[in-house]
């Protein structure tokens, strides 16, 4: 198979993405794999675009929609493998992964993720910070299982209302935007009291939640690997809530005990 970088080259038999990859691997490129699922939104462009960054990176994109869809070629993606889980698992998946989530379930997406890495053999993986759960993870499953891969995260794309771009979020009707946007909010309130310590983070966050009329499924904070949350140093607030009937699901970074004022006093 011929290929001309940033071309969106499609590839959708898995025997292909094997020889794919380690042709690649060969010239001594970095191959980096973006997953995804089946829409492409900003947020998706955000992480092809980190991908694209890496100097002299060879971009794969693992896709279930429209493999054709002209985003990829304007992104300068180099392949586009149009991959189904009836490609991955052809006589159906027998093995699941089971992280140590706390409140969310990313089994079925991390098992999916680390099968993928499996086929291509990427030097890096790019994941989304939106899906915070998921991201740490992919990250704890590349490290404890031994994969030569590593793992890079990227901030979440966010609206100018705050809102987190997501397919999820698109759901949400119109006449619900504003309360949705709440989520947000109240995940910056909550961090921008961070040098008060951890108790006033999450307070502040849920007075914002009940001045929205929201009663969240979960709001909590936790260290950066989804530990107990440290007295000083790195965090994650993390919410949930459902809204005009979809559930949304959000979280920002948080210097616990420090706050954004004293972070270069800090460094």
């Amino acid at each position: 198979m011929t290929m001309t970088s940033g071309e969106a080259v499609t590839v959708a038999d898995l025997e292909r993405i094997r020889m794919v990859g380690s042709a690649l691997r060969k010239t001594g490129r970095p191959v980096i794999l973006v997953p995804l699922g089946s829409d492409v939104h900003a947020g998706h462009i955000a992480l092809i675009r980190a991908a694209r960054s890496v100097p002299r990176a060879c971009v794969v994109v693992a896709y279930s929609g429209d493999a054709d869809d002209p985003i990829f070629a304007r992104e300068k993606v180099d392949v586009v493998w149009h991959v189904q889980d009836s490609d991955l698992w052809p006589s159906g998946r027998r093995v699941r992964l089971a992280a140590q989530t706390a409140f969310e379930d990313v089994d079925d997406e991390l098992t999916r993720i680390i099968a993928l890495i499996g086929a291509l053999g990427p030097s890096e993986v790019v994941v989304g910070e939106k899906d915070w759960e998921l991201a740490w993870a992919v990250q704890r499953a590349v490290r404890d299982l031994h994969l030569p891969t590593a793992v890079k995260s990227v901030p979440t794309v966010r609206m100018p209302n705050g809102l987190a771009i997501s397919l999820r979020n698109t759901q949400v009707a119109e006449d619900c935007r504003e309360q949705a946007s709440a989520l947000s909010a109240a995940l910056v309130a909550g961090a921008h009291v961070a040098e008060q310590g951890r108790e006033a983070v999450v307070r502040v966050a849920r007075d914002v939640l009940a001045a929205a009329g929201i009663e969240p499924e979960y709001l909590e904070l936790t260290a950066r690997d989804m530990g107990p949350a440290p007295e000083t140093g790195d965090g994650r607030l993390l919410v949930a809530a459902e809204i005009g009937g979809v559930r949304l699901i959000d979280n920002v970074g948080v210097p616990i005990g420090i706050g954004f004022r004293n972070l270069d006093g800090e460094a």
